[in-house]
């Protein structure tokens, strides 16, 4: 970010250059390899910034428009934001690279101009409060919270009675004072304590994320920007909410799950590590069946999804779950498809699919085909002969999208020689026949 006076900072060029061959090669594959990993940390910082200053420019273009306190507001968060940045950069870059701020960011660009707009630009405080926190920066803020929350990005959730609120940040501790005199003091950094809850009486209370073992990942089922407006899948599933989402739960099960897969492929354990920044709690089925998961294009890190049944369940959720991540966040560095209309049948989904859906199936599926090749004879007995079962299946759902996407005309140059990159090492793992690539 760079420091200056609101309006000064303009969007970025949002293309920072071809990606190198060797990187696009290894994510064809599905490859886990750290230097794959970073430059996708990398485009979406990018993209993240880009959003941000486009939102700035966005707020400049409205002066005329909006009132002169919103004006004012959004003036004072930026600057706290850019005096966290000067304090922290890798704190706040935490901050704006967590799904949830791309969330917002979205819904603030998308909304139409007047109080939608106005209300979207509100959402800046509670990203500079949050990257203020980490950052360890110094400051004091007063805030009117019409729905009587504030979440923080990553961090935890504020509630209180409606009206005016006041933080004073000190080294990664913090005083929240509300209307009423009411007094909460946070100390050491208001991140810490998975699933900690201070109250003082009956309408302050502050609630801090659950993080997830063995990780930085976190459990979020408090921030308002988690889940879409209309659910996810079929039925429209909303978040599971406090105390429904069953932390110990998801603990147990994420720390079986990451220690089979780290036995199974280390280095997909530690690429699902480093990009799965939070895992969404969603209500659970109406009726039984395989845990219903998602991955939001405008929050890209975040894993939407009912707990899983079992650890082996959990870890090819996770698999399938951060390859949709992992495209969708190479798509907005290297455009890999043209819009189009045409619809294609796949083995996994019973509704035909447009070429962007075909491509997103079958690189999540050319993942867990890549796991279930190496579970065919990992550690694991129990998880070999569900795991040869569905090698099978799934190498001839992914040989037939590949087909698809191999005739189609809406792949850009760089999303054929993706594509023909993921039919290679499609062609390596369907004839290894006792061990996998």
């Amino acid at each position: 970010m760079t420091p200056g006076a609101l309006g000064d900072v303009r969007p970025a060029a949002p293309a920072p250059g071809p990606v190198p061959p060797e990187t696009l090669a290894a994510l064809a594959r599905t490859r886990p390899l750290p230097a794959a990993t970073a430059a996708l940390r990398a485009a979406l910082h990018a993209r993240r910034m880009l959003l941000l200053k486009s939102l700035l420019v966005r707020a400049d273009d409205a002066r005329g428009t909006l009132p002169a306190a919103a004006r004012r507001r959004f003036a004072d968060d930026w600057a706290l934001l850019e005096r966290a940045e000067r304090t922290d950069a890798a704190a706040v870059r935490a901050v704006l690279d967590y799904p949830t701020t791309g969330a917002w960011l979205a819904a603030a660009l998308a909304a139409p101009d007047g109080p939608e707009f106005e209300g979207g630009l509100a959402g800046l405080g509670a990203v500079a409060v949050a990257a203020a926190l980490r950052a360890g920066c110094r400051f004091t803020t007063t805030r009117v919270l019409p729905a009587g929350t504030l979440p923080l990005p990553g961090i935890g959730l504020l509630r209180c009675a409606r009206g005016p609120v006041r933080l004073s940040g000190r080294a990664g501790a913090v005083r929240i004072t509300d209307a009423a005199g009411r007094t909460l003091l946070l100390p050491g950094t208001a991140h810490a304590g998975p699933g900690t809850r201070w109250t003082a009486g009956s309408t302050l209370a502050w609630s801090a994320l659950h993080t997830l073992p063995g990780g930085t990942a976190v459990l979020d089922d408090v921030d308002p920007h988690r889940v879409p407006t209309g659910g996810i899948g079929p039925a429209a599933l909303p978040a599971a909410e406090r105390p429904h989402s069953g932390p110990a739960a998801w603990a147990a099960r994420w720390r079986d799950a990451h220690a089979l897969l780290a036995a199974t492929h280390p280095a997909r354990a530690a690429e699902t590590l480093a990009l799965v920044r939070a895992v969404v709690p969603l209500a659970p089925p109406a009726r039984t069946g395989p845990a219903l998961s998602a991955t939001v294009r405008t929050a890209p890190g975040a894993v939407l999804a009912q707990l899983p049944a079992d650890r082996r369940e959990l870890v090819e959720l996770l698999v399938h779950e951060t390859h949709h991540t992992k495209l969708a966040v190479l798509d907005e560095l290297v455009p890999l498809w043209r819009p189009g209309g045409s619809l294609h049948r796949v083995g996994w989904r019973r509704d035909p699919r447009p070429v962007p859906g075909v491509l997103q199936g079958a690189y999540a599926h050319l993942a867990l085909l890549d796991l279930w090749g190496r579970a065919r004879t990992g550690p694991a007995r129990a998880w070999r002969r569900r795991a040869a079962e569905r090698f099978e299946a799934c190498r001839e759902q992914v040989a037939e999208a590949l087909s698809v996407l191999a005739e189609s005309d809406e792949l850009t140059p760089y999303g054929r020689e993706f594509v023909r990159g993921m039919g290679s090492h499609h062609a390596r793992l369907a004839g290894s026949a006792r061990s996998p690539v």
